[in-house]
């Protein structure tokens, strides 16, 4: 399943670098990125990372998170929008 949360204060990559790197030390994270000009981080988890831990781990690095919504892991799809075999 993949989360995104809204995230504010990144200003640089290297924030994007602590953003990202807070989250992937969640139990059960398996990835995750962060944006700055998007003010987002995406995290790709299992079932059992709660919204709250997410939230969490970003606020404890001095950045504000908020607004974590579920995204649909669709199928996968290559150039021009095809799916994938």
């Amino acid at each position: 399943m993949t989360k995104v949360l809204t995230v504010e204060g990144m200003m640089c990559g290297m924030c994007e670098s602590h953003v990202a790197d807070a989250l992937r030390k969640v139990p059960g994270v398996e990835k995750a990125s962060a944006s700055r000009s998007k003010r987002e981080a995406r995290v790709v988890c299992g079932p059992e990372v709660t919204d709250e831990a997410l939230l969490a781990a970003v606020n404890a690095t001095g950045y504000e998170a908020s607004n974590v919504r579920e995204e649909a892991d669709g199928p996968k799809k290559g150039l021009f929008g095809f799916r994938k075999k």
